[in-house]
């Protein structure tokens, strides 16, 4: 088979008539010519024809099959002009690969439109045809969270201290092997020397002092603590008489600020002298086990981070964060701020060593509201109904009680707590009486220390019995007059919440499973009722900004004007606080944040009270520790957990029930119209009870003795020059006008 066909034959020689040659694979031709010569030889003396390349364009321009003619022949003559085109095996081969290749293809798309069509088809059924029930986890998040492995961490060396670590065994507090340099100056042969020998090795030792340390008497003195290895390399090499190294230990603590104010500290001698290390210095010195807090690192790492944020918006000098197990008193964050790093403890300031959180007693403000309502409702003296006159301030001698932005109305018991009335407060305290309400508060665990393993713990600042007076039992109502630390705030708030149950607050980590002893002091249907309440706070009053969707947190707003030195109230200069318990349908945790002497921003027009800049931060901090502590936000039953805690802000009252309000205001102070002083008249008109009345312990009584160290006498002469004795008890001032939250 020839392998070169031209385009064009050559010219024809053969004369008129005859038809040129045509040569191509199948090409039509009218007769065989077998002695047709190859085109690429010559031919009756025609030059040799040269054949285009393969890739040349057709030499016909476009002409064929269209019929050719020869010059001076008839149409009859006429033949198909053909194109002859060569075609290699190299093209034969990709040809057959790009029908491979497009078989492939198209087999390859069918599949991937099969697979398409059955994603198309799955979603369709699970979203529209036949949706699925939402997936619900097998275990609870709480378990998995308890199942998952952790790494212990070793045991301390023989000797060391004992390590500090968190709930989950990250370590806070270590110590680690180091040496110091001690002498015996009988054997120092020239103390100058040997003092500038030690100098040019120790840059930091004080050189007089280090010559007349080893110019004195004595046997033994230490020339400096706490060497790196290389300095002991160094002063080893020196060779000098009577200088030797003595094995020490060094307390490091690797999380800086971490829970400064928790660990405290200890001295050259890892000797504890603050926080945990004192409290539990015996345990530390003696037992290698590690010591476990409370402490979740996570979660004290998330409040210190709100907290911070919170006091630099509104520039406050100070704020503190507090995380509790409402169910166990485990706390698992203590942040108080400014604070420092724990490994310069020795010189940090006395501001940034105050832990707010239990050596601050502050007025507690309206959270105490709380305790009023919860101590009016669980002994009976008030319904959930009752209705309080907060449309006209208070006036008790030189003092007045008003409302901040009050509704100048009379409120509902639910209304009081939302709109955290004053007015209302103290008229639901006098209604319970200044006995009773002083037994309560001792009762919960606010006339003594928190009890924490803390040694900073203080004691709060409370009235004598003797001036316990109706003054005193209307501002203690709203939190004034009274000053307690942050942490009696959060103990007896999971109290209210928890069912009733009073816990001794714990700084230790508990095993899975254990329950630590509390102690009643109320019925478990006064804490449902005041869960409903402090929801409605969120919902519906002041501390709406804390609401975080799917857990539900429940709280109280509190603000309180800072005491002077010498007595008397700063103006503008607050104490704000929010204290939140989440989730409110199954109360886990308690969520404290405060800050000290906030400013207003733009945002807040103008306002510092805790509504506007301590319950945002309890909202952020809710959200951010919820998942870390096991607990997802649930949202899908959103709607059967509100209805469950909903509570109007104006009860209706049950036929035939009794019921304070404008008809028939009860033993408040106003029952005469003519007059804005207290009524002493406690007994009449006494409703029946809301719940069963709680037993409550005796108030607190003073003895002569001790109330003679409480009161002292002055001598004031009258105007006749005759001096009268009078006693004059020394009692925390009173606030004029109290500051409620928005």
């Amino acid at each position: 088979m020839s392998d070169l066909f031209g385009s064009e034959p050559p010219p024809d020689n053969r004369g008129p008539g005859a038809r040129s040659p045509e040569t191509s694979f199948g090409a039509p031709s009218d007769t065989p010519r077998p002695n047709t010569p190859r085109p690429d030889t010559p031919h009756h003396g025609a030059p040799p024809y040269d054949a285009p390349p393969p890739d040349a364009p057709p030499q016909s321009a476009g002409r064929y099959g269209r019929p050719a003619f020869r010059r001076g022949a008839t149409k009859a003559d006429g033949v198909v002009r053909m194109e002859n085109v060569r075609i290699t095996a190299p093209d034969l081969a990709r040809r057959a690969a790009l029908e491979k290749s497009r078989s492939r293809l198209v087999v390859a798309a069918g599949g991937f439109t099969l697979l398409f069509a059955a994603v198309v088809t799955k979603l369709a059924f699970a979203t529209i045809i036949m949706p699925m029930e939402p997936h619900r986890l097998a275990k609870e998040v709480t378990q998995i969270v308890a199942e998952a492995p952790r790494t212990p961490i070793e045991t301390a060396l023989p000797g060391q201290r004992a390590t500090i670590t968190d709930r989950n065994g990250q370590p806070m507090a270590i110590s680690l092997n180091t040496v110091a340099l001690y002498a015996d100056p009988r054997q120092v042969g020239d103390p100058e020397q040997v003092a500038a020998q030690l100098k040019k090795v120790l840059p930091r030792i004080d050189l007089n002092d280090t010559i007349n340390r080893l110019k004195s008497d004595k046997k033994f003195v230490y020339i400096a603590r706490e060497i790196s290895p290389r300095e002991e390399l160094e002063i080893n090499d020196l060779g000098i008489p009577g200088v030797d190294f003595e094995p020490t230990q060094h307390r490091e603590y690797p999380l800086g600020r971490t829970a400064a104010q928790v660990l405290g500290g200890v001295d050259i001698d890892e000797h504890g002298f603050a926080g945990v290390e004192r409290y539990f210095d015996k345990r530390l010195s003696t037992d290698n086990q590690p010591l476990r807090l409370s402490i979740d690192l996570q979660v004290q790492a998330a409040v210190r981070e709100e907290l911070q944020k919170a006091m630099d918006e509104f520039t406050a000098i100070g704020g503190c964060g507090i995380v509790m197990d409402v169910n166990t008193g485990e706390v698992l964050a203590m942040v108080s701020l400014p604070d420092y790093d724990a490994n310069d403890v020795r010189t940090a300031p006395a501001d940034e060593r105050f832990n707010r959180a239990v050596e601050g007693t502050y007025e507690p403000g309206s959270t105490f509201k709380l305790q009023t309502a919860s101590m009016a409702l669980d002994t009976g003296a008030i319904h959930i109904w009752d209705e309080f006159d907060a449309s006209r301030a208070i006036r008790i001698g030189r003092f007045t009680i008003t409302d901040f932005e009050g509704k100048h109305r009379w409120l509902y018991l639910p209304e009081v707590l939302a709109y955290s009335s004053n007015l209302g407060a103290a008229h639901i305290a006098l209604a319970v009486g200044a006995e009773r309400q002083r037994a309560w508060l001792k009762n919960m665990g606010m006339f003594g220390r928190t009890g924490i393993q803390l040694p900073e713990s203080a004691l709060p600042i409370i009235q004598p019995a003797s001036a316990w007076k109706e003054v005193v039992t209307m501002t203690v109502g709203f939190g004034h007059g009274i000053a307690v630390t942050p942490l009696h705030v959060v103990r007896g708030t999971a109290a209210v919440a928890n069912g009733g149950i009073l816990l001794r607050p714990t700084i230790l980590a508990l095993n899975p499973g254990d329950q630590p002893e509390g102690r009643r002091v109320m019925q478990e249907s006064t804490s449902m009722i005041m869960r409903k309440l402090m929801r409605l706070v969120v919902t519906d009053g002041f501390g709406k900004a804390a609401e975080v969707a799917g857990y539900y947190p429940g709280g109280k707003t509190g603000t309180a004007e800072k005491v002077r030195a010498h007595g008397g109230y700063r103006k503008h200069t607050n104490v704000s606080a929010f204290m939140s318990v989440f989730p409110m349908n199954n109360p886990r945790y308690a969520v404290y944040m405060m800050l000290d002497e906030p400013h207003g921003t733009k945002a807040t027009y103008g306002f510092s009270t805790a509504g506007w800049v301590a319950a945002p931060a309890a909202g952020k901090v809710i959200a951010r520790i919820g998942p870390m502590l096991g607990l997802l936000p649930d949202t899908v039953d959103a709607k059967e957990i509100n209805a469950s805690l909903y509570i109007p802000l104006e009860p209706a009252r049950p036929p035939g029930a009794f019921q304070r309000g404008p008809g028939n205001p009860g033993p408040f102070p106003g029952n005469d119209p003519t007059s804005n002083a207290p009524s002493r008249e406690m007994s009449s008109n006494r409703p029946n009870l809301t719940v069963p009345a709680t037993e409550l312990p005796t108030a607190i009584s003073r003895s002569p003795e001790a109330l003679r160290h409480e009161t002292r006498r002055t001598e004031r002469p009258k105007e006749n020059g005759v001096k009268d004795g009078r006693v004059e008890a020394r009692t925390v001032r009173v606030k004029a006008t109290a500051v409620a939250d928005r």
